[in-house]
């Protein structure tokens, strides 16, 4: 349920606006500093999985120096007409302002045409234009515009530091709340905080936070998965599994991987050390081998198996 008061989004409402309200993330603090302090930019790629605050960074930059900026979703706008048009009218237009900075948010959608022109207008016009690209997938941006670019990782904040960003959030619209929930909206929606702070929206009734976690559990493939593997009847634990990610349709397994090295503590009990190592395996081949799926099912088969 949306908030009454501002009828607006709370990933919008409260997105940082400035580096101290930004979570997580401290190894690039002190160069996010420097590019502020010095109102100049590079090139810079933001790469990272989705929902951890790569377009909050880039949009908190744009927004606390001195430039004219443009953003763009390239999973809508990925083509080459997209790139030779709407970018480099912006970039060779005159400004407002000394500086033009345009935001590709998700342009590992870009296609290959489309990222080869684009690095055409990056070397044409670097003297006052900064380009600042958002991926989820960074394998994905060709070679010529990762090298023109600073890159960095955005690394999700831990659970900890998104259940207290979540906390007061709730604190700021007044809504009652309890650790319970906080903890179960975190773990049905990590890392991804948007998902965590909207499914918190939506879960509010009359100014208190009210959960249905049985539903939360069976909607969201992760908790249920983890139910799975804690169980201590694993007779069909493998095929709930399977049928459960063929459900939610997964095909890009980094989450997933994630998932269950973050949680080794809760099914692997007694045996973490050996899940670990199965876990980076499998990891490890993910990028090496054509159907990720057999893969992954590989990896579940062996966990399965040391946790018994």
């Amino acid at each position: 349920m949306i908030s009454k008061k501002t009828n607006t989004l709370w990933v919008e409402k409260y997105r940082p606006s400035s580096l101290d309200t930004y979570i997580g993330n401290e190894h690039l603090k002190s160069k996010v500093s420097m590019y502020l302090e010095s109102g100049d930019l590079p090139h810079l790629l933001l790469y990272g999985r989705a929902g951890t605050g790569k377009t909050t960074l880039a949009k908190l930059l744009v927004n606390n120096i001195e430039c004219d900026y443009l953003y763009i979703n390239a999973s809508d706008e990925n083509n080459v007409d997209t790139v030779r048009t709407k970018v480099k009218n912006f970039a060779s237009t005159v400004g407002f302002k000394d500086m033009k900075v345009i935001i590709l948010d998700e342009c590992d959608y870009i296609t290959p045409n489309a990222q080869a022109a684009l690095r055409n207008l990056m070397e044409t016009f670097s003297k006052h234009c900064r380009f600042i690209l958002t991926c989820n997938y960074v394998e994905r941006i060709i070679d010529p515009i990762q090298s023109r670019c600073q890159s960095f990782q955005i690394i999700p904040p831990s659970k900890a530091e998104v259940a207290k960003h979540l906390h007061s959030i709730l604190i700021q619209e007044n809504i009652m709340d309890s650790p319970e929930d906080i903890k179960i909206l975190v773990e049905s929606g990590y890392p991804d905080i948007r998902r965590v702070i909207n499914s918190a929206q939506r879960n509010v009734v009359k100014g208190k936070l009210k959960l249905d976690i049985s539903s939360i559990i069976q909607n969201d493939y992760k908790l249920k998965l983890l139910k799975i593997l804690e169980t201590q009847n694993k007779k069909n634990a493998f095929k709930e599994i399977r049928q459960l990610l063929a459900d939610n349709k997964i095909t890009d397994y980094a989450d997933l991987f994630r998932l269950l090295y973050d949680d080794v503590d809760s099914y692997g009990v007694g045996h973490v050390a050996e899940c670990i190592l199965i876990i980076a395996r499998y990891e490890l081949s993910d990028s090496q081998v054509v159907d990720k799926e057999i893969n992954v099912m590989a990896m579940i088969i062996e966990l399965l198996g040391v946790t018994k």
